[in-house]
């Protein structure tokens, strides 16, 4: 008989270990709150009302916060992750959409719709660092690894703006197709991936020459071009692969981030929306709106392993 000693370290060694449980944070546009999925038991836990018209959301540097456009609230609600309580908002512009946390954890960047600005914040006693003018309807934003540069995409410019983040200016616009949503930069900082709903069509810049490389187009029998609208896009670690969601094609697209040739198609929920990967890359979240769920999608087998019901509209998704 083991003493019971060994009996319970041996216990502790055979369960999974709290480090690797994920969590998954879903911003609701439609019902105003934040629905906590846990990963580990495929299963809706908490929903948490936050504000009016919650889309973009970011964890903090140190997971312990997550930050929220309230966009019709025309402010950043601050979730505390530990409590899972409000523990206060910080200033924006008006309207704001999505936002990015810079690697240094301490400034965030806001996209607002409304007055055409990016607006630097300070999360660590909630002042406006600045504001930066883009195109009409700004939206997507991505940071470079190295934190020089931000990009900013305008939805009715029709443009990626690449901005100094040590200067606050606008050093050079790109041209991309109808429409731009997200922007996604590889982990070497070389490329930015810019997603173009209207246009359908994701362009790969070059961000040492500010060049489109390449256009991808996407095609997927019995599905109606016009309805095939890219968004989210998030790229592997290794930069092999990158994940397109294609709104009301109820698709996520893996591309061969190398050739940039399509390789699969993964049927998901109505109008997928944003993407997230848990942090060991093994799953791959979308937030599907008009079925008002998320799909948790296995990464190596690329396809949907299940679908979890959550609040209103999903929209954003994190991960911590």
């Amino acid at each position: 008989m083991l003493r019971p000693a060994i009996a319970l370290s041996l216990l502790i060694a055979g369960m999974p270990c709290a480090a690797n449980a994920f969590t998954a944070y879903v911003s609701n546009e439609k019902s105003n709150t934040i629905s906590v999925v846990d990963l580990d038991r495929m299963e809706l836990t908490k929903s948490i009302p936050i504000g009016q018209r919650p889309r973009g959301i970011v964890l903090s540097a140190d997971k312990s916060k997550l930050y929220v456009c309230t966009s019709d609230d025309d402010r950043i609600t601050v979730l505390d992750l530990n409590k899972l309580a409000i523990e206060g908002t910080l200033p924006s512009g008006p309207d704001p959409e999505l936002l990015i946390l810079h690697p240094d954890g301490q400034r965030l960047f806001v996209s607002n719709e409304d007055n055409n600005l990016v607006t630097a914040i300070d999360v660590r006693n909630g002042a406006v660092l600045g504001e930066v003018p883009v195109g009409v309807e700004p939206e997507g934003l991505g940071i470079s690894p190295d934190g020089k540069t931000l990009v900013s995409t305008s939805e009715t410019t029709n443009m990626a703006h690449f901005i100094d983040i040590a200067s606050g200016q606008v050093t050079q616009n790109v041209l991309v197709n109808s429409r731009p949503r997200v922007a996604e930069f590889t982990r070497d900082g070389s490329r930015v991936w810019v997603s173009s709903e209207v246009g359908g069509t994701v362009a790969v810049i070059d961000t040492a020459t500010h060049k489109v490389i390449k256009t991808i187009a996407f095609a997927i029998q019995g599905v109606r071009p016009e309805a095939i609208q890219p968004v989210g896009i998030r790229i592997t670690s290794d930069q092999k692969t990158a994940f397109v969601a294609l709104g009301p094609a109820n698709r996520v697209a893996a591309v061969n981030a190398e050739t940039f040739e399509v390789e699969s198609y993964i049927l998901v929920g109505q109008r997928v929306w944003q993407l997230a990967f848990t942090p060991d890359e093994k799953w791959l979240v979308s937030t599907n709106g008009l079925s008002n769920d998320i799909s948790v999608i296995d990464v190596k087998a690329r396809q949907a392993v299940k679908s979890i019901t959550v609040g209103q509209l999903p929209w954003g998704v994190a991960i911590r």
